[in-house]
């Protein structure tokens, strides 16, 4: 008797997009007209929330948007040029934090 091979359809991701990959997906999905203002993203995307790490953290659109200089973005291109550092920002600490608590539990 022989065993049925595992279907080779799976509907997993074979990569998992953060920061502004996954942001510039949503905004190919969505009817955005540039220029734009960050109240007007948020609208449009429903404030979503965008990983920023492969561990699965998240941060609204709204609050990435509060440390961004300016309010009104020309291209697409604009918007994900200031957005890249601001992800970044959060993913650095997200990584020190995981690191933090990691040696807080080690002896040594």
């Amino acid at each position: 008797m022989a065993a049925r091979p595992p279907p080779q359809d799976d509907d997993e991701p074979d990569s998992l997009e953060f920061g502004i990959a996954a942001l510039a997906k949503d905004l190919s999905e969505a009817d955005i007209t540039y220029p734009v203002t960050a109240d007007e993203l948020v609208r449009e995307l429903d404030d979503v929330a965008v990983p920023y790490n492969a561990a699965g953290g998240t941060v609204r659109l709204s609050e990435a948007l509060e440390s961004v200089p300016q309010s009104r973005f020309a291209s697409k291109a604009e918007l994900l040029d200031h957005l890249h550092p601001v992800f970044e920002e959060y993913r650095q600490s997200a990584s020190n934090n995981i690191l933090g608590q990691l040696r807080a539990l080690l002896p040594f």
